[in-house]
């Protein structure tokens, strides 16, 4: 079940935990993580909340935010080492996939142009 991300403490164990293992599972993702959640902040619908997967009562490496009334997934991709941005769940099509070599710029781009969905 996933976890409500609905104060600044549970934000910073979801943050954390990524950060820990994206030292130990995929040293190419820890930087581009620090953008891509400040691009999930920066572009969140502000009605929604983020979720986050939990496992053992702990956030886990699956967020989902809704940018523009549409459903979006950041997972690790443990066998690609990198962090796709999926379209409405965890397995749904990756639409994009981030690294620590993914320019912040481009971060920045991919998150400018999600657009709202069309009733």
């Amino acid at each position: 079940m996933p976890l409500t991300v609905a104060d600044l403490e549970t934000l910073e164990q979801y943050l954390a935990g990524v950060m820990n293992r994206s030292g130990h599972h995929a040293e190419t993702v820890g930087a581009v993580a620090l953008a891509l959640l400040g691009a999930v902040l920066w572009k969140k619908d502000p009605e929604t909340e983020i979720e986050v997967r939990s496992h053992g009562g702990a956030p886990a490496n699956v967020l989902w935010v809704y940018i523009g009334g549409r459903r979006y997934a950041l997972a690790y991709n443990h066998h690609d080492e990198c962090i796709e941005l999926r379209d409405r769940t965890q397995s749904g099509p990756a639409l994009h996939r981030f690294t620590n070599q993914t320019p912040v710029t481009e971060v920045w781009q991919v998150f400018e142009n999600l657009r709202p969905t069309t009733p």
